[in-house]
């Protein structure tokens, strides 16, 4: 174990974490919602007005998923969790698993999760790898119809709050990675630190968030590359 000046971190990752793994992001010039109506794929309108095209949406990028690697920057992650001589509580806006598959452990899937599904009808989370659709029985009711990808869309809350929030009260580092600072209310985390106590913030990027003033210490690169640097700081006591 190694001992730095920091005792209990929080880490927020968002899209920009696993684009070096194929999986896109959303709000860059090429990201998804430049090919896609978020209201369409990604609200619970959309849902009740067009299912299969939801449905579809999903089905892809689940495909893509089970493709995909994780990449240098889950591993140092990962490797910080176990190396840390302290609390190290990852919160993810991700839906993918790559975190999961990289090694971390202690982890809060905010938006939820791709490979998993939810039935309105029963209400059973359960995982899922294949395609969806309207005819998809759900396994644990045996209803038709009633199933959906278990993320969190546009107008739902988003999922372990009360505990992400006692994490950020706690931390004296908060590490944001890989976020575009415009989606609430992960946005807002860097605030809330700054707010509750005098926590050290970072945020590592390839480009300055629309938060990025709001840090003390900013890094910007691909992840690949700036994330395992940090992370062997802060193993090496050199933060």
């Amino acid at each position: 174990m190694t001992q730095t000046r920091f005792k209990s971190i929080v880490i927020l990752t968002g899209a920009g974490i696993s684009a070096e793994s194929g999986l896109g992001t959303f709000r860059d010039k090429d990201g998804l919602w430049t090919k896609y109506d978020l209201n369409d794929v990604a609200t619970p309108e959309g849902f009740a007005r067009n299912p299969e095209l939801v449905h579809d949406f999903y089905n892809a990028r689940r495909r893509n998923l089970v493709e995909a690697e994780p990449n240098a920057a889950h591993a140092a992650l990962a490797r910080l969790e176990c190396e840390f001589d302290g609390d190290v509580l990852l919160v993810t806006q991700n839906v993918d698993d790559l975190h999961e598959r990289a090694g971390s452990k202690k982890l809060m899937h905010m938006h939820g999760e791709l490979l998993k599904i939810r039935c309105e009808a029963c209400g059973n989370v359960m995982g899922w790898r294949e395609d969806l659709d309207l005819s998809t029985t759900c396994p644990a009711c045996a209803t038709t119809g009633e199933l959906r990808p278990h993320v969190v869309w546009f107008g739902e809350m988003p999922l372990h709050m009360e505990e992400i929030y006692s994490a950020l009260e706690a931390c004296d580092l908060f590490v944001s990675i890989g976020t575009s600072g415009q989606v609430y209310p992960a946005a807002g985390f860097v605030a809330e630190v700054r707010r509750k106590r005098r926590a050290h913030t970072v945020e590592l990027n390839l480009d300055p968030s629309d938060g990025a003033s709001l840090f003390a210490e900013k890094i910007f690169g691909p992840a690949t590359e700036v994330v395992p640097d940090y992370v062997a700081r802060l193993l090496t006591g050199n933060d």
